[in-house]
């Protein structure tokens, strides 16, 4: 089992306020994350490295887990104590007032994955049947489409359809989406994506193209070629978790 991180700065934005990675555990567990900075004087890239600094620093403390139930624990106090750092640096240092970030992590124990998420970075399952959406996206257009307001077409179009309702970093109080579930015999991938993606790529082809037949870091290179073909006007990072019969390692670039 093998995951992959890139990070691509766009065509538009001068910095990348994304980050991420996937970090092995000495045991052979697996941690994936990916985070979309935003916020202060451009300091979207502060929260978004503050996020991921956090969580592989208390993962390489952490002894392996026995249940996805401690993983799942794990992920809801490590997100709040990412949540507490980056709001009192952001108090501390007037530049990066009102910084934040989105966090999307995944725990994977084989087949096991726990998923703690905050934000409208998102986290799917794909395999040839169907690419199916686990996280919710923590927006202000997805609370109207779940109110019936917005159809998804609306929402997809709508001026606001960036505002996110929670980011780490930006309140106290934070209310964490966390997950957990078993991947099928045909369920080989896990693919986490920032909005500079899902923004410019339809899920349909984001399966159709983890699906064919090229290698992993293709896949990706690919994906993010699409997206800046269409304007390229975010930041785009991408995680992509395969079942490929390897033992589990680190693809980070």
């Amino acid at each position: 089992m093998t995951a992959y991180f890139k990070s691509d700065r766009g065509k538009v934005r001068p910095i990348n306020e994304d980050a991420g990675g996937v970090f092995k555990h000495p045991s052979g567990q697996l941690l994936t994350v990916i985070a979309d900075g935003m916020g202060g004087h451009n300091a979207g890239d502060v929260a978004s490295q503050m996020a991921i600094s956090q969580l592989h620093k208390r993962w390489d403390e952490t002894s392996t887990f026995s249940s996805i139930e401690d993983a799942q624990s794990w992920l809801q106090q490590t997100i709040q104590e990412a949540n507490q750092e980056i709001l009192a640096y952001s108090n501390e240092n007037e530049d990066c007032e009102g910084m934040g970030t989105t966090l999307t992590a995944a725990v994977i124990l084989n087949r096991e994955v726990a998923v703690g998420h905050i934000g409208d970075s998102r986290l799917y399952t794909v395999n040839r049947e169907q690419i199916v959406q686990q996280t919710e996206d923590h927006s202000f257009v997805h609370e109207l489409v779940r109110s019936g307001q917005l159809t998804i077409e609306e929402a997809e179009v709508h001026p606001k359809k960036n505002v996110l309702t929670q980011a780490v970093g930006t309140e106290e109080s934070l209310n964490v989406q966390l997950l957990s579930f078993s991947l099928e015999a045909d369920e080989s991938y896990l693919f986490l994506c920032t909005d500079g993606l899902s923004n410019k790529v339809s899920e349909e082809e984001i399966q159709e193209i983890i699906l064919q037949d090229l290698g992993h870091e293709e896949k990706l290179e690919k994906l993010i070629q699409l997206a800046n073909d269409r304007g390229g006007e975010d930041n785009i990072s991408l995680v992509l978790w395969v079942d490929d019969g390897d033992e589990e390692g680190v693809s980070t670039c």
